[in-house]
């Protein structure tokens, strides 16, 4: 059984800031790091870290997994390629500066959101185990996704947040869009969310071009 785990954490942390963009990988078997070892490569360097053609590759049949899943139609191996690796690097930036600001995820909140995950799907925490374990998945490796994408949204409230007001005026502005069809409550959030989107774009245009990025696939190396 697939558990829609992004998706589900999403709906679930708060203040709902997505990056647009395509969702975590799962791991490979643990063989497989083993034996890419002498054949893995940085594809490119983000403020010192490097990213290795393995992550990259693994991010990618996560990638072809999920669109196939939504019925979506593949882009060029190149083009799936291109912005798979821009997702990994502006990734890293914001782990970087999550990293720097002290920010972290205790053992406790990750505990309980992954138990609300569970719920959410109507599973105990051992049927939730088993149904990843089922889709080649481990918990621990669930655990460490899930763990980053709590710390890239605590990250992103904290910069991004306190940015986002929604004025009387627009939300009756959006209500009379909406022709009633929403109550003041629904279009002020629809209205935060819309642009909490907005705002969370520009900053990562920002702190991207702000960061040191050697994209050496992009540069042919």
């Amino acid at each position: 059984m697939r558990i829609p785990r992004l998706a589900t954490l999403g709906a679930t942390l708060g203040l709902a800031l997505c990056l647009g963009v395509l969702p975590f990988a799962a791991q490979a078997q643990d063989y497989q790091p083993v034996q890419r070892q002498s054949l893995d490569r940085i594809v490119a360097v983000v403020n010192q870290q490097a990213i290795m053609q393995s992550q990259l590759e693994e991010r990618m049949a996560q990638a072809r997994e999920q669109l196939t899943a939504r019925g979506q139609q593949l882009p060029s191996e190149a083009m799936l390629r291109e912005q798979v690796l821009e997702q990994i690097i502006v990734e890293e930036i914001q782990l970087q500066m999550a990293a720097d600001a002290g920010l972290s995820i205790d053992d406790t909140a990750l505990n309980r959101q992954i138990r609300e995950i569970a719920e959410s799907n109507g599973m105990t925490l051992d049927q939730f185990a088993d149904a990843l374990e089922a889709d080649g998945l481990t918990m621990a490796t669930v655990r460490e996704d899930i763990r980053r994408e709590m710390l890239l949204r605590e990250l992103h409230q904290r910069r991004i947040g306190g940015r986002v007001n929604v004025s009387e005026r627009e939300v009756e502005r959006f209500m009379e869009q909406q022709g009633g069809n929403v109550s003041r409550e629904q279009a002020r959030q629809m209205v935060f969310q819309r642009k909490a989107n907005e705002a969370l774009e520009a900053w990562l245009q920002e702190i991207r071009a702000e960061a040191f990025v050697d994209n050496r696939l992009a540069e042919g190396r």
